[in-house]
């Protein structure tokens, strides 16, 4: 008996429900008591996984077997403002049904493998709390019907991202990359910030359907002009950008790898950094009539690739050449996204973050098999495949590999010219506000010294006076 679409909306609506349930119960009990035990995290965020993806995969069924190009659910009103509301709507289509099912059968496969990876782990119980934010923000990003819901689910997933490359926050490496992702979203997140308002005021609506109209994804062009089409898609590359590490916001993917493998896995192979990917999909009708827009992604999208296959060449760790492999795949559908080729594009992401979760979750044994793979080998030498070899000259080649072992100096420059101002902003601003809050208090925040007081040192008489020694033994 097929489902009624009452009945198919609920379940679609309870797919990021499971989730948000079990990270408010875990998170509650963190607060208010301890970590609870792994076999109680475990219940609890893996039983939410099951349900969402059951959820996930009966709703694309439905979907697929039945009459029904879009599903549009509205949930309720989160609040307003004026004359603004802000409504909880779900748009469930081939696009977002697909994505759906991919985010719940990934964030499974992560948790259940994350179990053993993690066991004993100090940070067990946190890590499966971001997992549980992660993928409630991820699927209310697939399923938002507008895109104020699709903002929220963003900066969900770019939160998580962040915390989860600075999991092992007693090294300082790991924070700072966490503290590199975060600030490069921030400044991307600029341009969806943009957009978001853009698309207000030129249809009048967040709405997707409302504003491309109810029509089976990928639909047809959007009644906009030239102009305000080809800003609005502008502002949309720069956030997809941003979040999906292209040019020249590539540094911080290679620098995520600082996480667990689990998560650089979840986000750095299969679903975070292809969510700049979903956001182009979900606006391809903005982009049938912004040209311009679609060059920028053509050519952004094979300097990515050309940049990250260079570098990737010379890696030394299987990680890092595992995080340029996926900026070389994720350049190549900016590239089929801009050349209108949105079902290939799809298809290519669904099975590019398949294979990439695999491998991540494999590479710990990487050296053990390419050490089995030489012994195999033995003398023979391995086929080349590198055309560059065959084509370029000797000294455009040594040029080549040392800006590949620099990897294009694309660290040293956003350290410079990104993170450092920024920080410096960030460090006056801080001393702005307290001296401020002090004029208005009548209380002046104490001067710390330039450099820190030496305590004396003790003379050889002190050390003597009394005949006994200070130390204690």
């Amino acid at each position: 008996m097929p489902l009624t679409e009452l009945q198919l909306g609920w379940i679609a609506a309870a797919v990021p429900l499971w989730p948000l349930v079990a990270f408010g119960v875990l998170g509650g009990v963190m607060l208010v008591h301890r970590a609870p035990s792994e076999r109680t995290v475990v219940r609890w965020v893996l039983g939410a996984l099951w349900l969402s993806l059951g959820c996930s995969v009966v709703t694309a069924a439905s979907l697929a077997l039945h009459p029904r190009d879009v599903l549009e659910v509205e949930v309720g009103q989160w609040f307003s403002a004026g004359d603004y509301t802000f409504r909880v709507s779900l748009l469930i289509d081939r696009l977002s049904a697909t994505m759906m099912v991919l985010t719940s059968a990934i964030t499974l496969l992560i948790g259940r493998f994350s179990v053993n990876y993690l066991h004993r782990e100090p940070g067990f119980a946190r890590f499966f709390l971001l997992l549980c934010l992660f993928t409630l923000g991820m699927l209310v990003l697939v399923e938002s019907g507008s895109i104020d819901l699709l903002f929220v689910g963003w900066e969900l997933v770019g939160l998580t991202s962040a915390l989860l490359i600075a999991f092992f926050h007693e090294r300082t490496t790991p924070v700072r990359s966490g503290l590199r992702a975060f600030t490069i979203y921030r400044l991307c997140d600029m341009g969806l910030l943009v957009g978001v308002v853009l698309l207000h005021h030129f249809t009048g609506t967040a709405e997707w359907a409302e504003a491309f109209g109810a029509r089976a994804w990928p639909g047809e062009a959007v009644a906009l002009g030239g102009v305000p089409a080809t800003v609005l898609a502008l502002c949309l590359t720069l956030g997809a950008m941003g979040k999906s590490a292209q040019l020249p916001f590539s540094s911080w993917l290679p620098r995520a790898m600082e996480g667990p493998t689990p998560s650089s896995a979840l986000f750095y192979g299969a679903l975070s950094v292809h969510a700049g990917v979903y956001l182009l999909l979900r606006v391809a009708p903005v982009l049938e009539h912004a040209p311009l827009a679609r060059g920028v992604l053509v050519g952004v999208g094979l300097l990515t690739a050309v940049h990250a296959t260079l570098v990737w060449r010379v890696q030394t760790d299987v990680k890092s050449s595992l995080a340029y492999g996926v900026l070389t795949q994720v350049g190549l559908l900016f590239a089929e996204v801009g050349l209108g080729l949105y079902t290939l594009a799809l298809v290519h992401l669904v099975a590019h973050a398949c294979l990439r979760c695999l491998q991540l979750l494999r590479a710990p044994s990487a050296l053990r098999e390419a050490q089995a793979r030489r012994a195999a080998l033995r003398a023979a030498k391995p086929p080349a495949v590198a055309v560059a070899h065959r084509v370029l000259s000797e000294g455009l080649l040594r040029r080549f590999y040392r800006l590949a072992l620099e990897r294009f100096a694309l660290e040293v420059l956003h350290e410079r010219w990104v993170m450092g101002p920024l920080l410096r902003l960030g460090q006056w601003s801080d001393k702005a506000e307290r001296r401020w809050v002090g004029a208005l208090s009548g209380w002046m925040p104490r001067q710390e010294p330039s450099q820190p007081e030496q305590p004396p040192e003790m003379t050889p008489a002190k050390q003597s006076s009394g005949g006994q020694s200070t130390g204690v033994m």
